[in-house]
């Protein structure tokens, strides 16, 4: 007799799991269509911390001058932005969303100019070995392709809920 109530003991207790299981999994939210997934999100905002994050303690940590390290901050930030501000320029003209042409222009033209920058000091700094001017090179690079992402990331799950 024993036995028996052990089994339907153990018997409710699968209910139970098997309830609890049902109700975690109606609880989580369906991805929409069209909605990045949240590992792609989460690996491209991971992306964004660790390139921004690498390139601001590898500036911080450079022997060079304090005007040296500004400029090099100030080339990442008007990177980041003109990435983010060409990728939502771009974007709009292909959904059809008016963009001026000279907007347009000036979006290519920052984007152009901040890696030209970034070149250029490299190229010219004699402080930096080589090693770090790759590093920072492509911890520059890493950082301007993961705001382009996070950014469509974003727009695109916008999209996607308004839609759905």
């Amino acid at each position: 007799m024993s036995n028996d109530n052990e089994v339907l003991l153990d018997k409710e207790k699968r209910n139970d799991l098997n309830v609890k299981e049902e109700r975690k999994v109606d609880r989580k939210e369906e991805r929409k269509e069209g909605e990045p997934t949240s590992a792609f999100k989460g690996a491209s905002w991971a992306a964004l911390l660790v390139g921004v994050a690498s390139y601001l303690i590898g500036l911080f940590n450079a022997t060079m001058q304090l005007n040296e390290k500004g400029f090099y901050f100030a080339v990442l930030v008007f990177g980041l932005y003109s990435a983010i501000s060409l990728q939502k320029a771009v974007r709009d003209k292909e959904e059809g969303i008016p963009v001026t042409s000279i907007y347009y222009g000036i979006s290519w033209f920052a984007l152009i100019v901040s890696i030209a920058l970034m070149a250029i000091g490299l190229y010219n700094a004699g402080s930096i070995i080589l090693s770090e001017k790759g590093f920072f090179s492509m911890a520059f690079v890493l950082s301007l392709f993961a705001a382009i992402t996070v950014q469509k990331n974003i727009r695109d799950t916008q999209r996607a809920r308004e839609r759905g």
